[in-house]
């Protein structure tokens, strides 16, 4: 039986292809041929910018997970997840890091979430009976991903705030609707989709024993691993060092907005406060569990490199399509027809280039949004590109990633229920705007 192509190979070719036709009309041939030089050297670039974050961060997570954290996080949210995954058994390491991720997400972490992402799918695969082919788990855990629940938008309310705007947390309660509405959306059409096209059944490893839920996962399968847990001194140690920090939190609070205040600029603060928090933390569990943190830290920050170095082709692939496109001029005569239709609800023009970049380019709808507000930090279009950056994920990028981190070609109908979540996410967002703030 053939297998239709999926939909990301005809977007795909239609971006490129278009980008010519309307680079022919709009005489930019030359910034489209160098736009696709630069997107090439640009995807590259950053794949290898990665692999320091991504060793450090399989790192920590393998010290999580040799801990035990894992079992205990999939213990507390166990119902939800095996609602919405139910071909993922309950205890397998793929359902953890799957919450990591969203937990991850959800405070606005980037760089900790992706390669949290990456290891969810890396243990997705795992169970995937056909190599190469999108399981419908994997589908749903990409349509959640890309539309991304952000609880705490704290990048954005930063730059607000940097901007000189009245009130930079204002688009906190607007954000968390339209990013809840964008989620929501995404998981019907992912388990519509996935009704209608059965896909291959997730695999049932009969031969592996997983760990029960309170015994912590081995570094190496099939390896018991040894956990000693530190002394009285050791933990006296830790303590006084959490006391300290606790201390410090209290110093900087009375520095700032005085003692026992709470303001947009401490919510601010907490963008610089959460990775080292996250970091510390998850490195003090392991110890206080008596993981050997540093060798299981490096054996986790092996998978790294080698992780970063698969996904580079699907990065290039999709960076030189948007390239293309955006450089042609195509992308701005998108929103020149279809500006007249947003505006009568209530969408700025510039709003509609966000919506339309947020998918495609992360890097560049956060320099859009940053610029826009920059100019009018208390304006309606400010806070409208605010939450729409916080409501929705850039959909071509995670898709190349993750499913590039497991050779997945055929991507089955991961592509349209990530986009019915981020038409949700903008459509959300330009009501609850309206609403909010005029």
């Amino acid at each position: 039986m053939k297998q239709k192509p999926s939909a990301i190979n005809i977007i795909w070719l239609a971006m490129v292809v278009l980008a010519t036709v309307t680079a022919s009309y709009t005489g930019r041939m030359d910034a489209l041929t160098k736009a696709s030089f630069d997107s090439a050297k640009d995807a590259v670039v950053l794949a290898i910018g990665l692999i320091g974050p991504m060793a450090l961060w399989l790192g920590i997570m393998k010290v999580a997970e040799v801990g035990g954290l894992m079992q205990i996080i999939a213990r507390w949210v166990r119902p939800m997840m095996v609602r919405l995954f139910p071909d993922v058994p309950h205890d397998h390491p793929a359902m953890s890091a799957m919450i990591m991720n969203m937990a991850a997400n959800g405070l606005g972490l980037g760089n900790a979430a992706t390669p949290m992402g990456i290891k969810a799918m890396q243990e997705l695969e795992k169970l995937a009976p056909e190599k190469g082919t999108a399981t419908n788990a994997m589908c749903l855990f990409l349509a959640i991903n890309t539309s991304s629940v952000t609880i705490l938008p704290l990048g954005v309310i930063t730059v607000r705030a940097a901007a000189g705007s009245t009130n930079p947390a204002s688009i906190f309660i607007p954000t968390l609707i339209a990013t809840s509405c964008s989620t929501l959306v995404a998981i019907v059409m992912a388990k519509f989709l996935a009704a209608r096209d059965q896909g291959p059944k997730m695999a049932v490893i009969a031969e592996t024993v997983t760990p029960g839920m309170d015994e912590p996962l081995t570094i190496e399968a099939g390896t018991k691993s040894e956990l000693v847990p530190p002394g009285l001194a050791g933990r006296t140690f830790i303590w006084l060092l959490v006391a300290a920090f606790v201390g410090g939190i209290g110093y900087q609070l009375s520095k700032t907005a005085g003692p026992f205040t709470f303001s947009a600029a401490c919510l601010n603060a907490l963008s610089a406060w959460l990775i080292p928090i996250l970091i510390s933390a998850l490195l003090i569990f392991g110890y206080l569990r008596g993981v050997k943190i540093y060798e299981a830290l490096t054996d986790g920050a092996k998978e790294g490199f080698t992780t970063t170095i698969r996904i580079i082709p699907f990065m290039v692939a999709i960076f030189v399509a948007i390239g293309m496109f955006r450089a042609s001029g195509a992308m701005d005569m998108m929103i020149t027809v279809l500006s007249p239709l947003t505006s009568a609800v209530g969408m700025p023009p510039e709003a509609l280039a966000m919506a339309f970049l947020r998918p495609l380019s992360g890097s560049g709808a956060f320099g859009l949004m940053s610029e826009i507000i920059k100019q009018a930090p208390n304006s309606f279009l400010a806070d409208l590109v605010s939450v729409i950056q916080g409501s929705t994920e850039t959909t071509f990028y995670v898709l190349a990633v993750y499913f590039g981190a497991v050779g997945v070609h055929r991507t089955r109908h991961a592509l349209p229920a990530a986009l019915c979540g981020e038409v949700a996410g903008v459509s959300a967002a330009v009501l609850i705007c309206n609403l909010w703030f005029k």
